[in-house]
């Protein structure tokens, strides 16, 4: 593989973006955040490194994030050469009906309260945060062409949406000629696998990147958890032990995935983690992952995941290990019959 510096199309954007991306969820202080010292030696190793896309949420720590990332890129005068990225939808008043959600009233007022925070005129990627199942992709990418026209946006995002709802967005945009959808934003790991039936089939036939978060699936992947060692929830989840508001749900299967994870480590003298991490980046339509860190030397072990290459029969180890059978028709219709007809070859 290569470096930060072997940048990617962001989609069928013109913005280029390093193949990892800094999440900045941990950003702030108190809890399980980086404090701003160690946010800002993380930022600005990332930056170092030639790293350039960076991605926040107004919801995240209420805003502190937004406004200590703003700090942090006006401390390195680095605006022009970095791809901030921020989100709309999260509740930002709770007594109000409108300061939530995906309506036009709250993505406006949402971009304003965000650019003042991040203290800049335009932020480059722009996010629907999660779906609110109200609003129709209609009004959405309406309004966000409306702010890329207006100069406050340079390309648009969906994130935790469905794949009928992204592909609804996306063609609405291209026959209207609003800005077309640049990414999805979906939960992607060995992991979580769950997206190739549907979104990635999607985003790679209508011209959309896919930009994975929770790539280490909450810490799991890194083999920071055992199968002797591991506290368990009664309902049989991974109880976070940090305030982190996505648990994962252990079978067997994972177990086998960290197996298989130690058995490539060893092989390749690297961390599970970073094995997880390079075997992400390589997938179809993946760009930019997002990777959180609380420490610098966190953040230096993912980012050396993009220092080696693996072979065909790690890759596919961890193929076999992670795969699953998918629930839903039709797709375990299809599951039945997983070979192409032999007269049909795609290119």
């Amino acid at each position: 593989m290569n470096g930060l510096e072997h940048y990617f199309l962001l989609g069928s954007s013109g913005l280029r973006v390093s193949p990892l991306g800094l999440g900045t969820m941990t950003f702030g202080g108190g809890g399980w955040h980086a404090g701003e010292e160690a946010s800002r030696a993380i930022f600005r190793r990332y930056v170092e490194r030639g790293g350039n896309f960076i991605d926040t949420a107004d919801v995240y720590g209420g805003g502190a994030a937004e406004e200590l990332l703003g700090r942090l890129i006006r401390e390195t005068s680095a605006r022009d050469e970095l791809v901030i990225a921020t989100k709309f939808g999260g509740p930002t008043h709770p007594s109000d009906p409108n300061a939530r959600g995906n309506g036009r009233k709250h993505i406006v007022a949402a971009l304003d309260a965000s650019l003042r925070r991040l203290n800049t005129d335009h932020v480059d990627l722009y996010w629907l945060h999660m779906w609110d199942r109200v609003t129709d992709a209609d009004e959405v990418v309406a309004t966000l062409d409306a702010l890329v026209r207006g100069g406050k946006v340079r390309a648009a995002g969906l994130s935790n949406v469905p794949a009928w709802w992204a592909t609804k967005a996306q063609t609405t945009a291209r026959l209207r000629g609003w800005e077309p959808v640049a990414a999805l934003q979906m939960e992607y790991s060995l992991a979580e696998r769950s997206i190739e039936w549907e979104h990635v089939p999607a985003a790679l036939n209508l011209g959309m990147a896919i930009v994975p978060w929770s790539p280490l699936a909450n810490g799991f992947l890194a083999g920071k958890y055992r199968r002797a060692d591991t506290a368990f929830a009664g309902d049989g989840r991974l109880a976070p032990d940090r305030g982190w508001p996505v648990e994962v749900a252990l079978t067997d299967r994972h177990w086998r995935i960290l197996d298989a994870l130690d058995t490539v480590a060893k092989e390749v003298a690297r961390t599970p983690a970073q094995v997880a991490l390079n075997w992400l980046a390589a997938r179809p339509g993946v760009v930019g992952s997002l990777i959180g860190a609380t420490t610098l030397d966190q953040l230096d072990t993912n980012l050396a995941a993009l220092d080696f290459d693996l072979s065909d029969a790690q890759r596919t180890l961890l193929d076999t290990e992670s795969h699953v059978l998918p629930a839903m028709t039709p797709h375990s219709v299809f599951a039945r019959f997983p070979e192409r007809p032999p007269y049909i070859t795609r290119r």
